[in-house]
């Protein structure tokens, strides 16, 4: 049976830290001098990407040179989907050159998912669809908070996060919500009305658990994360806010207010970011701020998808990293 990552949502606290402790054990290949291990070695990954990217795509390639595999990066603008071909003719035609997993990015909510269902021998990783998932955004976030609390002699349970911004668009809010949920962490959303409705926690993740604030400073009170959200203009139909100008002043994550209300906390931004707009420059490169380090991550947590999705044996623990 072939494996698949298509989102954060229905996987287990147990699936969630194993993709983790996999992760973990990637992270040392990066601080080497010669990054590469021989793990994937004759297994070849289809990097297939709808939309642009620089951070996943990029990360994703690297994560199978290091693992190395044979990795290949389908340009859309230079391919048949532009002569009229449908994404299922695309992906069975990658298919039938015997990849071992489709790394894909999609416009369309559930387009990975529609994939995976055509595919027989092939795993798919979804990159981002849509509005829907983003789940090794999640894996990576989830792993730099690991380490960071582990400093701390805490894990990554009992926390108290927050989202703050455009989540309404945010795929990457999505996953991560899944992921803190399963956890068992409380999770409150905050930001304005119009892209955090009263009524889009139940909707969306069918919970009254949910938090939400159109009160940034109310929000923050107390939190031990902020993750600040990219405001997702390409995807907004219409003008959910007056003008960009008047959502920083009212969402901006600054230091003074953090400082005031969730002083011990620390904050991440999945990228990439506007600064002055929904984070300042003094907390993105402060002391509180865990960006680079979920950038860092990225590579670590795509390795060990890729291993995990690809492998033929071994387990977590038994990475050959020789």
């Amino acid at each position: 049976m072939v494996d698949h990552l298509l989102g954060i949502q229905g996987l287990s606290k147990s699936d969630l830290y194993r993709y983790l402790d996999t992760a973990h054990s990637f992270v040392e290949v990066s601080e080497r001098d010669i990054k590469k291990v021989p793990t994937l070695r004759g297994k070849t990954i289809v990097n297939v990407f709808f939309e642009p990217s620089t951070r996943t795509l990029s990360s994703f390639d690297i994560a199978g040179k290091r693992l190395s595999a044979d990795t290949i990066n389908v340009s859309i603008g230079a391919s048949s989907v532009k002569k009229g071909e449908t994404l299922i003719d695309t992906v069975r035609t990658l298919e039938s050159m015997n990849p071992d997993v489709i790394v894909m990015r999609h416009s369309e909510s559930g387009a990975p998912h529609f994939a995976a269902k055509h595919l027989a021998r092939t795993s798919v990783v979804n990159a981002g669809d849509g509005a829907h998932e983003h789940p090794t955004q999640a894996l990576l976030d989830l792993l730099t908070l690991k380490q960071y609390f582990a400093t701390k002699k805490r894990g990554i349970e009992g926390l108290k996060i927050g989202f703050v911004g455009d989540v309404r668009h945010s795929r990457v809010a999505r996953s991560s919500v899944w992921a803190h949920l399963t956890l068992g962490n409380e999770v409150r959303l905050i930001g304005p009305k119009t892209l955090v409705p009263e009524d889009f926690a139940r909707g969306a993740f069918g919970t009254d658990t949910i938090k939400v604030y159109s009160d940034l400073a109310e929000g923050l009170k107390d939190l031990d994360v902020v993750v600040s959200l990219r405001m997702q203009l390409e995807r907004q139909e219409e003008h959910f806010v007056p003008n960009l100008d008047e959502y920083s002043k009212e969402y901006c994550i600054s230091e003074r207010i953090l400082a005031r209300q969730a002083p011990g906390c620390v904050v991440l931004h999945p990228g990439p970011m506007n600064r002055g707009t929904e984070i300042s420059g003094e907390v993105a490169d402060g002391p509180r701020s865990l960006i680079r380090n979920q950038v860092t991550n990225g590579v670590a947590v795509r390795m060990a998808v890729l291993y995990l999705l690809a492998r033929t044996v071994g387990a977590p623990e038994e990475v050959s990293h020789g």
